[in-house]
């Protein structure tokens, strides 16, 4: 019997120690999410009997994407700073005597023998702070059109180094009034933006706890 227990013990150290924790879990996303999206091509036009057969593009618009496939460059300049600071502290303080009362000098009760004191006291402080940024560019492609004229965009970036991959995505909206001439937008631009700066590799999994302090961090009550 001790033997089965401790089997059974070491399963179900094992099964949690496999379970991905809570934010990579939660990170993950569908295969096709970053995924370039081909130019449509355009319908055949009627022969109306023209020398010149084609769409027609204002001069104003240049080669600025405005059609589902074009390239659109995504600037990353993200920075984000957050900080938070708690403080709390509570006290109480009670005294409670009981005085018997006295019959006489032989009396078997002394006031100094009955008496009740207490006190209780807390503090506590909390300071967090964090900090990120990301600076690049990643170029993406038109996905959708909207009615409104703004436009889905999404695509990524893999770069394979020496000890490891590393993978740059994003998706999101931008304007067409946001696109530059170079066809650039900020990512600060971006409307509903997924960013995600992922590897794997030596470099990524030493920057990892191994399974079984992974296990010993979520069981530990301190």
């Amino acid at each position: 019997m001790p033997r089965k227990r401790s089997e059974l013990l070491l399963g179900a150290v094992i099964a949690l120690a496999l379970v991905p924790c809570g934010a990579a879990a939660k990170d993950k996303m569908p295969p096709d999410a970053f995924a370039a999206t081909a130019p449509v091509p355009p319908p055949p036009l009627p022969a109306n009997g023209a020398i010149f057969q084609g769409s027609y593009a204002p001069l104003t618009s240049g080669g600025r994407a405005s059609q589902v496939g074009d390239l659109i460059t995504i600037q990353l300049v993200e920075r984000t700073a957050a900080t938070k600071s708690n403080a709390a502290g509570t006290q109480r303080d009670g005294n409670v005597g009981l005085t018997p009362p006295s019959t006489g000098p032989l009396s078997l009760f002394n006031p100094s023998d009955i008496a009740m004191g207490g006190g209780q006291k807390f503090k506590g402080k909390g300071d967090a702070s964090q900090s990120n940024a990301l600076s690049g560019e990643v170029s993406v492609t038109i996905a959708e059109i909207y009615p409104n004229g703004t436009m889905l965009v999404r695509g990524e970036k893999l770069l394979t180094l020496n000890r490891g991959d590393e993978r740059v995505q994003i998706a999101g909206i931008v304007r067409a009034m946001d696109i530059s001439p170079d066809n650039r937008v900020l990512s600060t631009r971006v409307a509903n933006a997924t960013i995600r700066y992922v590897g794997k590799g030596e470099i990524a999994r030493a920057s990892q706890q191994g399974w079984l302090q992974r296990f010993f961090s979520i069981i530990s009550p301190f």
